[in-house]
């Protein structure tokens, strides 16, 4: 798919413009940042809290950073409360 025929096009092509990435790398970057942004808040939340707790945070600060961080997604997340959190993750 060339830059001008994909929906981000533009987006494309600058990146084409300002780094080393031809065509095919720019495409799949600019896929790759839209399907990070177009994950649930759900999923969001479990994978941070796998990311966080590996590096050795207490659930506390996992929560609280998660909260944190939510609206400040392309698409900000409903505000959900720290049990809100809890269950998404534990159920």
């Amino acid at each position: 798919m060339s830059a001008a025929s994909h929906p981000f096009g533009d987006l494309v092509s600058h990146l084409m413009r300002t780094t080393a990435l031809g065509p095919g790398e720019a495409t799949r970057v600019v896929a790759d940042v839209l399907a990070y942004f177009d994950e649930p808040v759900e999923a969001v939340v479990r994978r941070r809290h796998v990311e966080l707790k590996s590096a050795g945070l207490t659930n506390d600060q996992i929560f609280e950073r998660i909260a944190a961080e939510l609206p400040q997604r392309r698409v900000a997340a409903p505000e959900l409360s720290v049990r809100q959190l809890r269950r998404i993750v534990y159920g």
